[in-house]
């Protein structure tokens, strides 16, 4: 019944002795994912490092030229490996739901600080005491972000922003205040409940007015409860009003807060550019 036994071993034996003859044919070399820029906000007044991939096949000096997703949270211990990861699945020929496009991934320094609005909770104040600076974080992206992205690489002006939690709170005040700067919207887990949901209070003159140039707006969510599904549910209908060409809103059941990013991301990016 075990004369297999010893014959299995020797083999095993063999293939490990084996491998272990096996000489590089080249030096070990890094596995390089992107490239690293950090830039002086004078809107902010510090030093902030950028996380860029690039897709396959760009080149500085080509005429080709691709459109721009912007990952907030977007450190490599953060959100930008997997999102990279998820939009060069999107973009090969054969999935095609995205284009091919520079992902830019903008790392925290204090994200509590940048990723809030101002907010009148007295326990909120005192246990994030730096809490409140998304207009200066709005200003930063819209006036040294951006450009620098569009003066170094060669970019479209189609662009995506990725937001979840205290991003997808920012992704949605930004899209009511400054919509043009983006085109497609992908808000996941939005903590609209930050002020009380004053959040949802911001008018949406700015998204209502004619060739705004909004195309789509993915709001997502899993299994979070009331006090983050119904405020993202009232997101969604808030962004419909405004005529928004593509308004979407999907329940993910099944994943929670901790999970739900890249399925939703994912999500996000081939409903998006559906016809």
């Amino acid at each position: 019944m075990h004369a297999l036994l010893p014959i299995t071993c020797s083999g095993l034996l063999l293939a490990l002795s084996a491998r272990g003859q096996v000489q590089r044919t080249a030096p070990r070399a890094p596995f390089i994912l992107g490239e690293v820029e950090t830039i002086h906000s004078v809107v902010l007044g510090e030093d902030r490092v950028l996380n860029i991939a690039l897709p396959q096949g760009y080149h500085p000096d080509s005429a080709a030229r691709y459109p721009v997703i912007v990952v907030l949270d977007g450190g490599a211990d953060e959100d930008f490996i997997h999102v990279t990861g998820a939009v060069q699945f999107a973009s090969f020929p054969w999935v095609g739901w995205v284009k091919p496009s520079i992902v830019v991934g903008i790392v925290n320094v204090d994200r509590k600080r940048d990723l809030t609005c101002p907010t009148t909770v007295a326990k909120d104040k005192a246990d994030f005491p730096t809490t409140g600076g998304s207009a200066a974080f709005m200003r930063f992206i819209a006036k040294e972000v951006l450009p620098f992205v569009d003066a170094n690489y060669r970019t479209t002006r189609e662009r995506t922003l990725i937001g979840q939690s205290l991003g997808g709170l920012f992704a949605t005040e930004m899209l009511l205040r400054m919509p043009s700067l983006f085109q497609h919207y992908i808000i996941v887990s939005p903590s609209l409940w930050w002020d009380e949901g004053s959040a949802l209070d911001i008018p949406a003159d700015a998204l209502s007015a004619p060739d705004i140039g909004v195309a789509s707006v993915h709001i997502s969510v899993g299994k979070e409860g009331k006090a983050m599904v119904g405020p993202a549910r009232k997101l969604a209908a808030l962004v419909r009003k405004a005529h928004v060409p593509r308004v979407a809103f999907h329940r993910i059941t099944d994943l929670d807060h901790a999970n739900i990013l890249h399925e939703a991301v994912l999500d996000g990016l081939r409903w998006g550019r559906e016809d």
